[in-house]
């Protein structure tokens, strides 16, 4: 029983002391210590005073002290958190900070950040002398660099409250017991002539002015060096001499100083107090300001502190989204700064914020979130991905607006390492099938071919051999020349995924076909296509050995890029498509590079209404890039492709391909480096069977003169889910996807293979014959067009209806 009366009452701290931090032993009355607060482990700061080796005038100081923080609740002001008192010792819990001469010794930054954020702490310091005097009408007469304290956050405190007292208290009555703490006091101290002129914030004007001196020279010695203003800012200056000057009622209010300082010019008007300062009072911001303030933010957080942008910024942000109307103007500086965080807190933090931003159904946030995700993919778990994220990205791929439509598409890029079997391989493949044949928008059906060529590698083998070629195939009959370009690069690129007997039966007759192509671009692809693949059939038939590891990527579920049929292909990786096609209107033939450089993104997207889906085909088409043009393109036509590297890491061995690559003749510089190319990974492995076929439409069904392209201003309606029926079965079982002998729609035969030499003039012959017959076809054209023209009636025939052909 007597053990419970005598047990030490400093067990019962709810905060455990760890180490001391040195150096505050002569400045103060308190020792400071780190420590943790039991239970959670959060770090704080403890001050403690040993009662037994102290006197009985230090004793009521510290008490003091303890009282006046208790009381004393400002954002400047160092936050009280417990105390406790016994006969040995006495603590006080303060959040966790640091002094701030040491901290001012360890830091790292430097030019404009440093000065940004100096400007930030001097700042909050005379703010908190404005409470202070005026608010509270209090004198804290001790201010100087070791009553301010800096936390994790970089918000610097004012602490030292030791002597704090009332404004009108005679300045002689304060008797400091520190002695190394007189050098700050006022010159008026120990003048009587001057106490007359002594006013209540005339003290600790002095204190600040040995406080900035302090925070650009070191700790002060001796007031003589007071007269140095070398170090200290020219823009500060006229202030620093007002704040030292011997008559004490000349030194400026602290609030008059905030006004002054905060007016255009002055050393507290940056934008990282404008920042902070908006942000503390964002809760009674309009919603107009508030996305204006964060569309504006992003570009300024680079010179910001990483301490400041981590522990002040970026919980101002989430706490705008969750419980404000910040809208979708807060995602690009939360993604930003979120990279700042560690696993863990990102978990925490803004994973919760994303899953629930990709349920929104505000446009304008669902294209910000794509155009952001290769910034947070990395940190979503493939689970939260597949149950979570997923259903809703893929609502994009029917949505009416094109811009969503496309971000959609080049999301999945991002998204494939992590999507299971079913999303990817089904899911993600139905819906690229209807955008590649369907898709009224050229450079959304060439980009749908591009990303599929990307995530080649991530699609279940079996569903990879059946689908690739089709698609490729497919594209290569599209009317958008860029889309033919793009099918014929990414048969290159995917080389690796085919038998040879598919190269020899459906891959060279289907690019033996776009030899006379409209387009130079296209025709100088394809034959650099056919060479390779010819250059790989002809090996093997040299040596049959070398069949087996040509074919080795096909059936793996993680190919090994280093065989040697991969690196003739390496032209067609550094040209496809590390930057997506630009699109632009399928109607329009050629474009001047000036104003192709000034497309940009419509404010429509921002406002996403009725009007937004109404656009012409060339200002809808134009906004789909999210990628800057590049300034070498030599020609402005329609057709012309942005050629860069698809991401070496994904293609395979781009030693010798490299060379092929920058002698190449289709328009585009070197490879450099993708800023959006896929992650690596791999799907998982299953040996089921889901892609359905019949979604990439017959390839011989496709008439080669112009397509109807539907106009962009009809809303387009996505269709129901795709169900197969007995029809569809049909066809899908006639089209014979997996019979690698089938022939194609030109049959050849093999006596059709005979050698150039022998053949050469008869094959001049029939050429020419054909030549011939289409001029006499196109001439029979012109003159029928002519006859119907003439036998029109003449005189005024009324308008034309939109959409009708003249004929």
């Amino acid at each position: 029983m007597w053990s419970f009366f005598s047990r030490d009452p400093s067990k019962d701290f709810n905060y455990e002391i760890v180490e001391q931090v040195a150096g505050l032993q002569e400045k103060s009355v308190w020792t400071l210590h780190k420590g943790k607060k039991k239970g959670t482990s959060e770090d704080v700061s403890v001050f403690m005073y040993d009662i037994k080796s102290g006197s009985e005038t230090q004793l009521d100081i510290a008490k003091a002290a303890v009282k006046r923080l208790k009381t004393l609740r400002h954002p400047s002001v160092l936050t009280y958190l417990d105390s406790l008192e016994s006969d040995k010792v006495l603590y006080l819990a303060s959040e966790s900070v640091e002094p701030l001469a040491y901290h001012l010794e360890s830091l790292t930054m430097e030019g404009a950040q440093k000065d940004l954020y100096i400007a930030w702490g001097i700042f909050q310091i005379t703010r908190a002398l404005s409470f202070l005097n005026n608010d509270g009408n209090l004198k804290h007469n001790n201010v100087n660099i070791w009553s301010i304290y800096v936390n994790t956050a970089g918000e610097w405190k004012l602490g030292g409250v030791e002597y704090v007292a009332g404004a009108q208290e005679n300045l002689s009555n304060v008797i400091k017991i520190t002695p190394s703490l007189e050098i700050y006091d006022p010159p008026e101290k120990n003048d009587p002539t001057k106490q007359r002129q002594i006013t209540k914030c005339s003290t600790d004007m002095w204190g600040l002015g040995c406080l900035i001196w302090e925070v650009f020279n070191g700790p002060l010695y001796q007031q003589s060096s007071l007269k140095s203003l070398d170090k200290i800012p020219k823009q500060l200056c006229p202030l620093y001499c007002e704040l030292v000057g011997a008559n004490p009622g000349s030194r400026p209010n602290p609030a008059d100083i905030i006004t002054r300082c905060r007016k255009l010019g002055g050393y507290f008007k940056n934008d990282l107090v404008d920042t902070l300062l908006f942000l503390e009072e964002i809760q009674i911001k309009d919603k107009n300001e508030k996305n204006r303030f964060f569309s504006n933010l992003t570009p300024h957080l680079d010179n910001f502190p990483d301490n400041v942008c981590k522990h002040k910024i970026l919980p101002q942000l989430i706490t705008a989204f969750e419980y404000g109307d910040a809208g979708s103007a807060v995602l690009a500086p939360m993604f930003k700064l979120g990279r700042l965080l560690d696993e863990i807190d990102y978990q925490k933090k803004i994973v919760p914020c994303v899953v629930k931003l990709f349920a929104s159904s505000d446009r304008a946030t669902r294209s910000r979130l794509l155009m952001q995700l290769e910034h947070f993919i990395s940190h979503l778990q493939s689970g939260t991905v597949n149950d979570q994220i997923f259903p809703q990205i893929a609502h994009g791929f029917m949505d009416t607006n094109p811009t969503i439509r496309e971000q959609t598409v080049k999301s999945v890029i991002h998204l494939a390492p992590k999507l299971n079997y079913n999303n990817l391989n089904v899911e993600v493949l139905r819906h690229f099938a209807r955008l590649q044949a369907k898709d009224d928008q050229g450079g959304i059906r060439t980009n749908t071919t591009v990303c599929l060529g990307k995530i080649a590698q991530h699609l279940h083998p079996q569903i990879r051999q059946k689908v690739l070629i089709s698609a490729f195939i497919r594209a290569m009959r599209d009317p958008f020349p860029p889309a033919r370009n793009a099918g014929i690069l990414a048969l290159a690129a995917t080389q690796q995924y085919y038998l040879l007997t598919e190269v020899s039966t459906r891959i060279l007759p289907a690019l033996c076909q776009l030899t006379m192509d409209t387009e130079k671009t296209v025709r100088d692809s394809v034959f650099r296509t056919i060479k390779g693949f010819l250059g790989k059939l002809e090996k093997v038939s040299e040596d049959p050995s070398l069949r087996e590891s040509m074919e080795a990527d096909v059936n793996t579920a993680t190919p090994s890029l280093s065989n040697a049929a991969a690196t003739w292909a390496g032209w067609a990786v550094t040209a496809v498509t590390a930057k997506f096609y630009r699109s632009q209107s399928d109607t329009v033939k050629s474009m001047n590079p000036i104003t192709s450089r000034m497309l940009s993104k419509p404010a429509s997207l921002e406002q996403p209404s009725s009007s937004s889906l109404s656009t012409t085909t060339s200002s809808v088409t134009s906004m789909t890039s999210l990628e800057h043009e590049d300034g070498s393109r030599g020609n402005d036509s329609v057709s012309d492709y942005d050629y860069d590297n698809w991401g070496d890491d994904n293609w395979g061995d781009m030693e010798t391909g490299g060379q092929m690559g920058s002698s190449s003749g289709s328009g585009g510089g070197g490879a450099t480096s993708d800023p959006i190319s896929p992650p690596s990974g791999s799907a998982p492995v299953r040996t089921t069977d889901g892609w359905d076929n019949e979604e990439w439409g017959s390839l011989e069904e496709e008439p080669e003169g112009e397509t109807e392209l539907t106009s962009p201003s009809e809303p387009w309606s996505p269709p129901s889910e795709y169900i197969p029926t007995d029809d569809t079965k049909h066809q899908t079982a006639s089209y014979n996807w997996g019979d690698s002998n089938r022939k194609p729609q030109n049959t050849w035969e093999d006596t059709e293979f005979e050698p150039l030499e022998d053949n050469q003039t008869s094959s001049s012959a029939k050429f020419e014959e054909a030549r011939k017959k289409r001029e006499e076809r196109k001439l029979m054209r012109q003159k029928e067009m002519e006859a119907r023209r003439a036998s029109k009636p003449t005189g005024a025939t009324g308008p034309m209806k939109l959409g009708s052909r003249k004929m």
